[in-house]
């Protein structure tokens, strides 16, 4: 326990950490892979898999820790390197802050990057007309961000539910610990580098999922490779509201639909009370 205790200060020093040094496995700081001896760690990661329950015991430990809790996937169940975890594959110098954007901006211009025909002189008829199947009923353009809501949740209770699901489900998976007041914020935090051929600014990502925090109780539990878990608290209960946050997912996770379902009418029916968002880029 003293190991650890020492090694969770150098994330946390102002912190009461005794209570989640004791209950943490063996484990070792990450640091980003940039050849610096002295480069700050960005998190704690245990060296074997997860145990059952840790994840709810850690993210009642936050409100005193300040430690978010993250489930970690490897690139691939047989990864040795455990990428980019044990690689340090981060890059948080290259991030701005989450609270420098305009979450409903940044979804509006992930829209038209993505749902919007390429600006050719001669446009394909073909693919204008598969682009216009995949976004129906929003061929006129951006319908704006959905409305919250209505009914509040319990995004605790949600959180701790999936993270018991993914643990049973998934024995590769290792506890990591992030200074970050929020799931959304340990992303940027510690410089996860996922959707780099989507977004380059892994503090956009943070802030459109801090939105989402807010108006569906959506928590972030697991983080891969590539590839995100999050719980939903409140998720939409009606069809119009789901098709609203499909085309959200579009516009954050265009590989969710284009290389889904293929089309925001045929994924939205999935998230009609749906307690789990999963997203993964290409």
């Amino acid at each position: 326990m003293t190991d650890t205790l020492h090694q969770l200060r150098y994330l946390r020093p102002d912190a009461d950490l005794a209570a989640v040094a004791a209950l943490l496995p063996a484990g070792r700081l990450v640091k980003p892979d940039d050849n610096e001896e002295d480069a700050t760690p960005l998190l704690w990661m245990s060296d074997g898999p997860a145990p059952l329950g840790l994840w709810e015991k850690l993210h009642r430990e936050h409100p005193a820790s300040g430690l978010w809790p993250l489930l970690l996937a490897p690139l691939s169940a047989g990864d040795a390197e455990f990428r980019p975890w044990g690689s340090g594959e981060l890059q948080p110098r290259d991030a701005t802050k989450p609270d420098w954007y305009d979450p409903a901006a940044l979804l509006r211009t992930g829209w038209e990057h993505s749902a919007t025909p390429a600006d050719d002189d001669i446009p394909d008829p073909e693919e204008s007309a598969e682009l216009a199947k995949s976004i129906a009923p929003f061929t006129d353009g951006w319908p704006g961000t959905a409305p919250a809501a209505q009914q509040p949740g319990d995004p605790d209770r949600a959180a701790r539910a999936l993270a018991r699901e993914l643990l049973a489900n998934n024995a590769h998976l290792r506890i990591g610990l992030v200074p970050a007041a929020t799931g959304a914020e340990a992303l940027t935090a510690c410089g996860w580098t996922g959707p780099v051929n989507h977004e380059g600014d892994i503090a956009k990502v943070s802030a459109v999922l801090l939105d989402w925090e807010r108006r569906y109780g959506t928590r972030l539990v697991q983080v891969g490779f590539a590839d995100l878990e999050l719980s939903v608290g409140a998720p939409p209960q009606e069809d119009d509201l789901a098709l609203r946050i499909a085309a959200e997912h579009l516009a954050f996770c265009p590989d969710n639909i284009f290389q889904g379902v293929g089309t925001i009418a045929d994924y939205a029916p999935g998230l009609v009370n749906a307690d789990q968002w999963s997203f993964w880029w290409d």
